[in-house]
């Protein structure tokens, strides 16, 4: 097992890891949109979701992966009416590369932000399975 941790990316806000590489997989932590210096400067859904993906890009790339090596995302929404303009974002990252996903609706996420994404990607060949 590997724990991830870049500098790209906002420091965990508990006791949680950015991402675990573990068994070919690296799972990463959910990302709210704060940047690198831990600041929310976004307040609506299309930038928080830009920078939430921006996030995940250096998380992910800290793993040795990227963007087309995930199967899985999880999206988390306090308002399920920001559903289509979050998709636009998603697939601006994304493009012809569709991961499994799901996205739930919750009634609050930390620092009270309007999106959080984790995901599970497959791991580079440098980590061991």
């Amino acid at each position: 097992m590997k724990f991830i941790s870049t500098k790209e990316a906002p420091a965990a806000i508990g006791p949680y890891s950015q991402a675990v590489v573990a068994n070919g997989m690296i799972y990463t932590s959910g990302q709210i949109p704060m940047n690198e210096k831990g600041v929310i400067e976004a307040t609506d859904v299309v930038n928080q979701a830009h920078q939430v993906m921006k996030n995940l890009f250096y998380v992910l790339e800290a793993a040795g992966a990227h963007f087309n090596d995930v199967v899985k995302t999880t999206i988390f929404l306090t308002n399920m009416d920001d559903f289509d303009k979050v998709n636009e974002v998603y697939s601006h990252y994304f493009g012809h590369h569709k991961p499994a996903r799901s996205t739930i609706a919750v009634r609050t996420l930390p620092k009270n932000v309007l999106i959080e994404i984790e995901c599970m990607a497959i791991a580079n060949a440098d980590y061991p399975i």
